[in-house]
């Protein structure tokens, strides 16, 4: 049998050829997903999210996660329930925190304002709840509701996590919450983490 170097040496050429084409194109498309991913789950108010955050003891990315699916970083969002800002906290929820955390004025449309609010809101009720998936279903479902769920049997087997989450909307919100902190975990954990 008859070896051709050159023909050995024009088939690798073409072949190494195609491989670092090949890894090229992918690290272009990789680089254009985390950069699009970058532009759907954003660090906007970084600065606010991460000092509330770590003062309060909650996970950044979860702060992040909650403003995203909550009104996606519209600090002047007003759902047609009434609840205001970035967090998306109700006038009447607002008064309460205003009460346990002692401040006298403030403005739930001023964003640091929500955002520490709903900081503070959260590390209350994870002193209340200590459960994640728990908290966040109050955080959207109430805290009276989901005090009421745990001492039902139909929902709670052990009265301090819930087998079943009555309120679809609820369901859905905690599902959003999870996958939007997945995101943040993956695009921003090694800086957010940081602490």
């Amino acid at each position: 049998m008859f070896f051709n170097r050159e023909l050995f040496l024009k088939i690798l050429y073409r072949f190494l050829t195609v491989v670092l084409i090949a890894f090229w194109i992918v690290f272009i498309l990789f680089a254009g997903y985390i950069s699009l991913m970058k532009k759907v789950y954003p660090l906007k108010y970084q600065e606010e999210i991460v000092r509330y955050a770590n003062y309060y003891g909650i996970e950044p990315c979860l702060i992040f996660a909650v403003i995203k699916v909550e009104s996606d970083f519209d600090k002047d969002a007003v759902s047609n329930k009434g609840a205001i800002g970035l967090m998306q906290i109700t006038p009447k929820t607002g008064e309460y925190i205003a009460k346990l955390s002692g401040a006298k004025k403030y403005d739930l449309l001023d964003a640091e304002t929500n955002i520490s609010f709903g900081c503070y809101y959260l590390s209350y009720l994870y002193d209340k709840f200590d459960k994640i998936e728990t908290v966040i279903c109050a955080y959207n479902a109430g805290e009276g509701n989901v005090s009421e769920w745990l001492k039902n049997e139909e929902y709670s087997n052990d009265g301090e996590s819930l087998r079943v989450v009555p309120y679809s909307e609820t369901r859905e919100y905690i599902k959003k919450i999870k996958k939007t902190f997945e995101k943040y975990k993956k695009l921003y954990g090694n800086i957010l983490d940081k602490r």
